[in-house]
């Protein structure tokens, strides 16, 4: 099915649902005032966070009707269907906010899933409906890699992560059922977080806005390093009247943008625009039970349609932190929804009693359900949303090995030992830390944050275990060398253990150098040396091979290399032995660039080409230098002898179970 834009859809009467809510209002005043000859049907229930003034300026114009209603009345929708004779529908109506989902999850299936399933079997039954779009959200696809440059295309598999995405997702599956069993004329959206006038103050940005005009806190889950995509209302409208009339029926359209912040930077600069200290102004509090680092998305598709983004973020959130100023009681009083979680009973209790009241009864269920089973050995992981935090914990799951992931912020001491009393390991793997985001280039301009996490949350971390006599697997990166006089580019003379760092040209490299020259000092730290990470899945971004298939250039230049799928399961066995001190975590030798790339055309694509580029002209599109070494292997050979090189690793663990040619 192609996914060029056909002819252009021109509707009639449009049935929008939620229309008094945030974006779905924004679409409708769009569309009344753009397409006079369009009926508009708004249908609303005007629930908590929708408003019947969001369309105040719809509400004299003749082709619009308001119908106060719920979409899981069937009657109601089959009569509105047939005595306005609609022929489109655009699904905006939902609960959507995340925090209420974990206390009141039921409330998200009736509407999310219900309703939808009752506009389908409406369209279904009266077979009036020529165009049905559903409006979905970017967290379907669950949690994107922090270090990944590629966002998920619409084709990606769905992996919800909370009780609102997760009901979204159920939903979609059901609009694709209905397309492909009745031939129902369906196009879903998934769309990256919105904001603008007239929001409803639960969601961030309105949220710190109005916080800030009272001269209160802004509250920021965890330590605020989530990272989110933000776009501004009006051009989400657009998006969806592009979508509207050019969509292809059956397809599914991302509304995204590769500009991306963190929820810490979202809070620093709405300070910017009150004048507030940073400092003063922001307080972190504990966080979700779980909160998704990033949603990352590929917005090519929507925009060979012809939609792109217009409006920029300072302008954006400067016309939004305006709107609120002139309205600021547009919506009441809104006290709660400005508590930081606002999910959470209102009852007077401390901070962790308040936690514990509404998610401790599953840690109690863990204590009691989950033993160390017969081998004696439990892991507590951090780093569950990184590569190496989830391969660990596959890993443990193939070998029978009972382990956790860590919940505490690595910089926070509290926090991990309260992660240990409820896991009671016995051994912690470190596999979390900041590489940037997509690449190390971003730690150039985020210095702070990678201190942050990479030399204190790293450090601190050893010292817990210390004291509470635990062994520490810490992955670390061997791209703190680079080829010098004694360890020159093709001599077989590689870097040893006890070398010290010769390579800090990155900002990230000289956090990793500085963690290690300390957490020497810590005897129950085993530190393991990674570079450039190779493993079977090719479809993994953050694989090696994957991404230098993806350059348009490459440098040429040998290098030491570590694969996954061999080392890990080492990486656990060294566990088990208490290895400690430093390791070259690297299978023996080194391959260049050229040499991997040639392999993968020789099993994986034959038409494959790629072109070679130099170091002088490399540095014209990179911010930071990067780091070029071979490490001296022969410590962890002498464990263990059965390791391959990294020629012979890479065609057995990568190429062979890959081979298509």
């Amino acid at each position: 099915m192609s996914a060029e834009p056909g002819p252009s859809y021109a509707p009639k009467n449009i049935l929008l649902t939620g229309a008094a809510g945030f974006i779905a209002s924004h679409v409708t005043s769009r569309l009344i005032k753009n397409y006079p000859n369009y009926k508009i049907v708004a249908l609303d229930k005007l629930d908590y966070c929708s408003s019947i003034k969001n369309l105040q300026s719809c509400l004299k114009s003749s082709n619009f009707k308001f119908v106060k209603g719920d979409i899981g009345c069937a009657d109601l929708v089959n009569y509105l269907l047939v005595a306005e004779d609609i022929d489109t529908i655009m699904h905006f109506a939902a609960q959507t906010h995340v925090d209420n989902s974990f206390g009141n999850s039921f409330e998200f299936t009736t509407n999310n899933i219900y309703g939808t399933h009752v506009l389908l079997e409406a369209c279904k039954v009266t077979g009036r409906v020529k165009r049905f779009i559903h409006v979905s959200t970017d967290e379907v696809y669950g949690e994107t890699d922090l270090e990944t440059d590629i966002g998920n295309p619409e084709a990606s598999q769905l992996l919800p992560t909370n009780p609102y995405s997760a009901t979204k997702a159920g939903a979609e599956m059901l609009v694709m059922a209905y397309n492909r069993s009745y031939g129902l004329p369906t196009i879903t959206t998934r769309g990256n977080n919105v904001y603008g006038p007239n929001q409803y103050p639960e969601k961030l940005i309105p949220k710190f806005i109005l916080l800030a005009m009272k001269g209160e806190k802004l509250p920021i889950h965890g330590n605020g390093s989530n990272v989110r995509s933000y776009l501004y209302c009006e051009d989400v409208a657009e998006a969806f009247d592009v979508i509207l009339h050019k969509g292809v029926i059956g397809h599914v359209y991302n509304i995204g943008t590769q500009k991306e912040r963190g929820v810490l930077d979202v809070a620093e600069d709405i300070c910017k625009l009150f004048k507030l200290d940073p400092k003063e102004a922001i307080s972190f509090v504990q966080d979700r039970p779980f909160n998704d680092q990033r949603y990352f998305l590929d917005d090519q598709k929507l925009k060979k349609l012809g939609w792109d983004e217009r409006t920029s973020w300072e302008d954006g959130l400067k016309m939004t932190m305006e709107w609120y100023i002139k309205n600021p009681n547009w919506w009441g009083d809104v006290s709660s929804a400005l508590h930081p979680h606002p999910g959470v009973s209102m009852i007077t209790q401390s901070s962790d009693d308040a936690w514990f009241f509404q998610y401790g009864h599953t840690r109690l269920t863990r204590e009691f359900s989950v033993s160390n089973g017969s081998s004696g050995l439990k892991f507590l992981i951090y780093g569950r949303t990184g590569w190496l935090g989830g391969l660990l914990g596959k890993l443990c799951e193939d070998q029978g090995i009972v382990y956790e992931y860590g919940k505490g912020r690595l910089e926070d001491r509290k926090s991990l030992l309260e992660d240990i009393r409820r896991v009671r390991p016995s051994h912690v793997f470190n596999a979390a830390g900041v590489t940037g985001r997509p690449n190390v280039d971003w730690c150039e301009s985020h210095k702070v944050e990678t201190i942050r996490t990479n030399v204190v949350g790293t450090l601190t971390l050893a010292d817990v275990c210390k004291d509470q006599g635990l062994l520490m697997i810490n992955f670390a990166t061997g791209c703190i060398f680079e080829y010098d006089k004694e360890h020159p580019q093709g001599s077989c003379i590689g870097f040893k253990e006890e070398d010290k760092p010769n390579f800090t040209s990155s900002f990230y490299s000289k956090t990793k150098a500085m963690v290690e020259e300390l957490i020497i000092e810590y005897e129950n730290v085993c530190t393991l040396r990674v570079r450039m990470p190779i493993s079977s899945d090719l479809s993994n971004p953050r694989n090696f091979i994957t991404k230098i298939s993806r350059y348009n250039k490459v440098v040429n230049i040998p290098n030491s290399m570590t694969v996954l799928d061999e080392l890990l399961p080492i990486s656990i066995e060294m566990a088990k032995r208490n290895c400690s001190g430093i390791w070259n975590f690297t299978n023996p030798g080194v391959i260049s660039h050229n040499e991997i790339l040639e392999m993968y055309r020789d099993y994986i694509d034959p038409k494959f080409t790629w072109v070679n580029f130099n170091l002088e002209e490399q540095a014209k599109v990179i911010v930071a230098p990067r780091s070029n070494n071979e490490l001296d292997a022969s410590k962890l050979k002498n464990e263990f002898p059965e390791l391959l090189s990294i020629k012979d690793s890479i065609i057995k663990y990568v190429f062979e179970p890959n081979k298509k040619t």
